[in-house]
């Protein structure tokens, strides 16, 4: 019985640890928001899911799409996703840390050369289109007009005439909103005198924009206007970028623009919940760079894809858009080792695994010393025992002792086969066994000579007394 349980502790500690390596080292899956589900930036989640699972790597993506950019965010901030991607100037998670910047978009305000716009405060009094690509566009520009005191009046759509009809008032902008389709005609029958975009410079939809608004202009002339003040904007509106446009993005002879540009724009970023671990993050943003080029083939805007701006490690956690301390981890090529994951547990395994050992022990110890006692209790007995078989005087006496021995001897053997029992001991049980038998025996001889010479003294005895006579 001792050797089946102990074989059956080794086969459960073989489990468990079988289940511990199993559990350490299974992949970790992280639920991804994604919106708009038709957007590039899906496109590249997709691609980055499906490369993790080909490469069994140890982190791996469960892609849920969403309708939109702010309900990817809300997905993160009610905890139903692990990371989501975010526009911040759309909705801002709470709880969102950034793992990566997946491209940046600015707003891109170009005119023909003859506008003579410079600067945001030089479009008081114009009427600017926006090519509006998402549904939070007219709110960053309003934003953005609010930062020079200057009043945007939006028109709709369907009605562009309306910025044709009359001057803005004085401090105000006529905002007319227009389609990359519309923006030469509306340049070219003064509707507009300038357009904006908010997309990536890099991008065809802004590349589009440009070239429509160079065909607009009376002699092929644009030029762009400049929004130096970004760092003072970026304290009100914190959840926008600072973003320059270098000079040549737009390409053409002369170079378009002809020198860098400074203007603001929004981000789209991954972002992870804080509670996220942060080896599984760390892992994903290593891929996630690692695997740039691959992923580029599938989804272009991976080549937009950048690091989030910081110096050192504590701003990279405390910048106005905080960044997951798993990203830094990778950035910083500080990834926790196993050891460093798992030290503080091996420490407390240590700690308490010495002490539940020594408390194993004592109660062994324990356990042992019971089972002693047991065998010494048959010892004692047995000893007993030989004094008792001395005194007995019957064969009924004797009879009970030697029943009550068989038992000890009995009791002692099926002790024996549950566990091993020191040689020294066994020696000591034998001797007495072998004493109180002997005892016994003797006992018994005595007591079978002792009771013949009592029967006949005793048939002596009546028969004298048949022979006496009787008395008078």
């Amino acid at each position: 019985m001792r050797r089946e349980w102990l074989l059956v502790l080794v086969a459960l500690g073989l489990a468990a640890a079988a289940a511990a390596i199993v559990y350490l080292s299974r992949p970790n899956t992280l639920t991804v928001a994604v919106g708009p589900q038709d957007g590039p930036e899906a496109a590249l989640i997709e691609a980055y899911a499906g490369a993790l699972d080909r490469a069994r790597e140890d982190v791996r993506l469960k892609v849920v799409r969403y309708g939109d950019v702010r309900d990817s965010a809300l997905a993160l901030q009610r905890n139903k996703a692990d990371l989501a991607v975010v526009r911040p100037d759309v909705f801002l998670p709470e709880n969102g840390l950034t793992l990566a910047i997946l491209h940046d978009e600015a707003l891109v305000i170009a005119a023909p050369e003859a506008a003579d716009l410079d600067d945001v405060p030089a479009l008081a009094r114009k009427r600017l289109g926006i090519v509006v690509r998402h549904s939070a566009d007219l709110s960053f520009l309003t934003n953005l007009l609010s930062f020079y005191d200057l009043v945007p009046d939006i028109v709709g759509e369907d009605a562009p005439e309306a910025g044709h009809a009359a001057e803005a008032e004085p401090g105000h902008v006529v905002v007319v909103p227009l389609k990359v389709s519309d923006v030469t005609a509306a340049l070219t029958e003064k509707r507009v005198d300038a357009v904006a975009v908010i997309a990536s410079p890099a991008s065809k939809p802004a590349a589009a924009v440009v070239r429509a608004v160079e065909l607009g202009a009376p002699d092929r002339k644009i030029g762009f206007v400049s929004i130096p003040d970004g760092d003072a904007i970026l304290q009100r509106f914190p959840e926008l970028q600072a973003v320059t446009i270098p000079a040549g993005t737009f390409g053409g002879r002369p170079k378009r623009p002809d020198e860098e540009v400074k203007t603001v724009g929004a981000s789209y970023r991954l972002m992870a919940r804080g509670t996220v671990s942060r080896v599984a993050v760390a892992s994903a943003t290593q891929h996630l760079f690692e695997w740039r080029s691959r992923l580029a083939s599938t989804a272009p805007v991976a080549k937009l894809m950048k690091a989030p701006d910081f110096d050192t490690t504590v701003a990279a956690t405390s910048a106005r858009l905080p960044n997951h301390p798993g990203a830094v981890d990778y950035f910083e090529r500080e990834q926790q080792t196993f050891l460093d994951r798992y030290e503080d547990y091996i420490y407390l395994f240590a700690f308490f695994g010495g002490t539940i050992g020594s408390g194993f022990a004592w109660l062994g110890q324990r356990l042992a010393r019971k089972r002693r006692e047991r065998v010494d209790f048959v010892l004692d007995r047995l000893l007993d025992i030989m004094r008792e078989v001395r005194a007995a005087t019957s064969a009924a006496e004797l009879d009970a002792i030697a029943i009550e021995t068989d038992g000890l001897v009995a009791d002692v053997v099926c002790y024996a086969r549950e566990r091993s029992i020191d040689a020294r001991t066994v020696s000591a049980l034998i001797l007495a066994v072998d004493g109180v038998h002997a005892a016994i025996a003797d006992a018994r001889r005595q007591t079978s000579e002792t009771e013949p010479r009592a029967a006949t003294r005793n048939r002596t005895a009546r028969l004298l007394a048949l022979d006496l006579p009787a008395a008078e």
